[in-house]
């Protein structure tokens, strides 16, 4: 199964155990990947739905429904300020392989780059690109641009996290190994010269926790990519250790 092409699909596509294919998935089925008639793949929905299909004369049959287990335990939101250039779109990619739920664009005091609409078109579409490849069971949301103050204030999660550049800020990796995490993360990461200090008081005065992602200075392309490194290796450990030990 781990063989099969995954393409994603919309819900509406479907009907009476078939899937209707646009004609550029019957190209890319047909004369891409080269399918032939019964050949099989893996229609998605980008919202948790998996199924196995057969292409079918132009359309494509449904064999069964699949289970997925690819999720992170707990939703994992971003929150990035944007970068110069075309960085974003390997922020993008990497952090849905790495299993963020929702990236939140914002604007910044030190980034103030509004991005086209063909540009936010080319990160939903590498979005689901990646998610296709990794086995995502969910195609990340993709919100924004938004002012950082909005941003900062909509959030409710009890799993707040600002990375700042201070090496005197306890490290992501030691306060989320130390945590039994319940309910989303948000990890917030700023633009080159980092935050401001009116924007740090701001998140900790809503419930955020200053933190630092080592002693070096990183790139604001290379930090979230860092920061859900961390988290998706702390989260699945302690999933895994949680069924070793039979709580789960």
């Amino acid at each position: 199964m781990a063989q099969l092409q995954r393409i994603v699909i919309a819900p509406d596509q479907i009907g009476n155990g078939k899937i209707n294919l646009t004609s550029p998935q019957k190209h890319y089925l047909s004369t891409v990947l080269r399918l032939q008639n019964n050949g099989s793949f893996i229609a998605m929905d980008g919202m948790g739905q998996w199924w196995l299909a057969k292409l079918n004369e132009g359309t494509a049959k449904i064999v069964k429904s699949l289970q997925v287990e690819t999720e992170l335990p707990v939703p994992v939101t971003l929150i990035a300020a944007l970068p110069k250039g075309n960085g974003f779109d390997e922020v993008i990619r990497c952090c849905t392989e790495l299993g963020v739920t929702c990236i939140t664009l914002v604007l910044s005091t030190r980034t103030l780059l509004k991005p086209s609409l063909q540009k936010l078109a080319r990160w939903h579409r590498i979005a689901k690109e990646a998610a296709e490849q990794s086995k995502r069971a969910f195609i990340p949301t993709i919100i924004g641009p938004v002012n950082f103050e909005s941003a900062i204030l909509k959030n409710t999660a009890k799993y707040s996290f600002i990375c700042e550049c201070h090496d005197y800020y306890p490290h992501l990796k030691q306060i989320v190994s130390s945590s039994y995490v319940t309910s989303e993360i948000v990890i917030a990461i700023g633009p080159e010269g980092g935050w401001t200090e009116t924007e740090i008081q701001l998140a900790i005065t809503n419930g955020f926790q200053p933190v630092s992602l080592g002693k070096r200075i990183l790139r604001a392309v290379t930090a979230p990519i860092l920061a859900l490194s961390v988290v998706t290796s702390e989260l699945e450990a302690t999933v895994r250790h949680s069924i070793h030990q039979g709580t789960l």
